[in-house]
């Protein structure tokens, strides 16, 4: 609280002169951002467990059902496997927005910050901001454990690769504004977790994330093959181990901007309402 307290502060002596309003929503968004990733440094249990659930899942897929599963011929489970892993991770942390979102607002701290001089938009924009950097570390963690196990980047080139990791976090900075709209329409941190994962759960597993969409029933294949994460995953994949990408990576980016456009606006609105400004 005492980190708040002096955020707070620094955001209330500020000066009114000399900046542009642009600028002090930029600062604005910074303390704010700042604030998160202080209180995630001190509670380093939220980044131990964000990382133990997707180490599971690789050892459970690759060494319990990799040797069932067949993705084609010249490529090993692992390199299939661990795109979809990087983007499933980056997704489950991008939840953590809306969890957080609730909870601040539960404890009252919303409106501490509401009292304060300072932009509309910079707790939502620092709140989004923290987490895409909690999630640059996380990924990272998960690319030495995708080493370990086997993975390897294929025929592909060193822009290639920060490119397909560039994509990821802009994808899961996306899905962090609609994890964000649920933070703020519903209760509690309980309600906006369980909100949040009862429909990010199912379209991760209806992708391309662990096995080929070609395996799936026809009538599945229809909508795994065309929906956000499937896209952006086989654009990664692409990036990673090399293979066509343009198709892919063109229809992510526009899920990208297409979230962003809608889920922005949508989140401010519903910020304003529920805080009553």
């Amino acid at each position: 609280m005492s980190t708040i307290s002096g955020n707070a502060a620094a955001v209330a002596v500020r000066p009114v002169e000399g900046r542009s309003r642009l600028v002090w929503s930029l600062l604005d968004a910074w303390v704010v951002c700042r604030r998160n990733l202080i209180q995630t440094w001190r509670v380093p249990e939220l980044l131990v467990f964000s990382t133990i659930q997707p180490v599971m899942f690789v050892l459970l897929f690759v060494y319990v059902f990799g040797g069932a599963i067949n993705v084609g011929p010249g490529v090993d489970y692992v390199d299939f496997l661990m795109p979809g892993i990087f983007i499933q991770t980056a997704i489950f942390g991008s939840m953590v927005t809306g969890v957080g979102l609730a909870e601040d607002r539960q404890r009252g701290l919303i409106d501490r910050f509401r009292s304060l001089p300072m932009s509309r938009g910079a707790l939502l924009a620092g709140r989004t901001l923290s987490d895409l950097f909690r999630n640059v570390f996380v990924v990272a963690i998960m690319l030495l454990v995708g080493i370990a196990v086997g993975f390897r980047f294929g025929d592909t080139t060193v822009p290639a690769v920060l490119v397909g990791f560039a994509l990821m976090l802009l994808f899961s900075y996306a899905f962090a504004w609609v994890s964000a709209v649920i933070g703020l329409s519903v209760r509690n941190a309980e309600a906006a977790q369980s909100a949040g994962f009862i429909w990010v759960f199912p379209l991760t597993f209806a992708s391309s994330a662990f096995v080929p969409v070609s395996t799936m029933p026809g009538w599945l294949q229809a909508f795994a093959e065309h929906q956000p994460i499937t896209v952006t995953i086989d654009a990664t994949r692409a990036l990673f181990l090399g293979g066509p990408v343009a198709s892919a990576l063109l229809q992510s980016l526009a899920w990208c901007v297409g979230m962003l456009v809608v889920f922005v606006p949508w989140c401010i609105r519903v910020y304003r309402r529920s805080t009553g400004g």
